[in-house]
């Protein structure tokens, strides 16, 4: 059929760790890769968190891996220790980028400042160990960008994962050389206009997707679940509505989601690694 989607997809961002998926986390990872979602990269938000993404990653065999970082809401807790725990994880090689990173000034959960230094400081981690970033930004784009400006000639490349903002932001992180994380808020009437006309903006090898589950259900998916958690089997359909306000062919979404996915972290290098004895 013209909407299908073929391509092996990578869900770069679903939070498979959280007690949510505790009951049935088989069942899902199963439906996802029955979707043809192949790969699974697993968000890590906190180091304890970073730790648990990794265990799971293991635990699923070599088309999963894991983030590490510290969120801007837990960001009051960044400090030297938290660093050293998150140099130490970095060299796994189940961990393919530094995050989830950056900064929130929408609820403000740690102050701006702390935010600021938690974000320099995993950035800097990042510069040091070469992985790209997956980076969150809400409400906080003037010092974000100009934070990323900075570092952002030493760093591997990035994501801004989870991206709903208006054409002139997706503009500013395309000059920034990153990639751009689109998730169902894209199937979203109530509030995606701005994003929906941001991704015409949006070319081909720069797009990435994701679930970010549980959360952000894609509105569109018929018939609709009976529960409003997300999983990553329905990234499919984020593909599908993207393609629809991209103006591409879903096939063409797809693949290039995928082959992004696969430079940015490196999936392949990493899968070796991972399927290696040591």
């Amino acid at each position: 059929p013209p909407d299908a989607v073929p391509e092996a997809l990578v869900d770069i961002g679903v939070n498979l760790a959280l007690d949510s998926f505790d009951h049935d986390r088989d069942v899902v990872v199963a439906r996802a890769r029955g979707a043809g979602v192949a790969t699974l990269v697993i968000t890590g938000t906190s180091v304890a968190a970073s730790v648990a993404a990794e265990e799971l990653a293991r635990t699923l065999g070599d088309e999963a891996f894991a983030t590490a970082g510290i969120h801007p809401h837990h960001a009051s807790g960044f400090d030297a220790g938290a660093a050293s725990q998150l140099r130490d994880l970095a060299p796994d090689p189940r961990i393919v980028a530094v995050g989830e990173c950056g900064l929130d000034y929408h609820r403000n959960y740690s102050a701006p400042q702390d935010q600021r230094r938690a974000f320099a400081g995993q950035l800097e981690i990042a510069v040091a160990t070469g992985l790209p970033v997956f980076l969150h930004e809400r409400d906080a784009h003037t010092d974000f960008a100009a934070m990323l400006r900075e570092y952002r000639p030493q760093l591997a490349g990035g994501v801004a994962h989870c991206f709903t903002g208006s054409p002139a932001e997706i503009e500013a992180y395309l000059e920034l050389g990153l990639y751009v994380g689109i998730t169902g808020w894209i199937a979203d009437e109530r509030r995606a206009d701005a994003l929906r006309d941001a991704v015409r903006r949006l070319p081909l090898d720069r797009v990435l997707v994701e679930t970010d589950a549980p959360y952000l259900l894609p509105r569109t998916l018929t018939p609709k679940p009976s529960s409003r958690r997300n999983e990553p089997g329905f990234l499919p359909e984020v593909v599908r509505e993207l393609a629809r306000w991209m103006q591409q062919p879903v096939d063409a979404v797809a693949a290039a989601s995928t082959r992004n996915a696969r430079a940015l972290f490196r999936l392949d290098a990493a899968a070796g690694r991972v399927s290696t004895p040591a």
